[in-house]
């Protein structure tokens, strides 16, 4: 039987692994990057993952799933972003405890999500739960471009909590299938 919740963390833990390796190398230089900027990053990445399910081949030797990886941690980066002012220095500590709890509210939503659509992510398309994560984005941005404003909406920091999880699924799927 399928344990989507370990799967789920399997994915999450590679990815904390890789922010922490790449925290590591470049220090916490992306603090200084606007919420905006780390949107328009997950954004370039998603249409690349796009771009790489209709034309089937890339030129670049990074597959989907590195992508993906980057996906989750821009979007948990920018919850960072969004709650942590920039001119605020964090230690590397703090940065990981603030990537944890962000990670541990994605995979709360998940199961709570999970539980209410019986996992119907499982019977999607990869470029469906590509267009979402698509979708997504473009809803951030035009939040961001209404500095923030919503009428009836869920804000910014829910609508990356939902790319984060349909990143991981997206991952579990690759992995199911032994694709990288």
């Amino acid at each position: 039987m399928i344990n989507t919740t370990q799967q789920y963390d399997k994915v999450i833990t590679t990815c904390q692994e890789i922010f922490t390796r790449k925290m590591n190398d470049y220090g916490a230089a992306w603090r200084i990057t606007r919420p905006a900027s780390i949107t328009d990053l997950i954004y370039i990445k998603a249409l690349r993952v796009r771009a790489i399910e209709k034309k089937g081949v890339m030129k670049i030797n990074e597959g989907v799933k590195p992508e993906l990886v980057g996906i989750i941690n821009y979007a948990i980066m920018g919850i960072i972003q969004i709650e942590n002012d920039d001119s605020v220095k964090l230690e590397p500590d703090k940065i990981i405890e603030l990537y944890k709890a962000r990670a541990t509210d994605a995979r709360n939503l998940m199961l709570d999500k999970n539980h209410d659509y019986d996992e119907a992510w499982r019977v999607m398309r990869p470029s469906s739960i590509t267009d979402m994560i698509l979708m997504k984005i473009l809803r951030v941005k035009q939040i961001e471009d209404n500095h923030g404003a919503t009428t009836i909406s869920e804000g910014i920091p829910a609508n990356y909590l939902d790319i984060i999880n349909y990143a991981a699924f997206a991952i579990i799927r690759l992995e199911e299938k032994n694709i990288h």
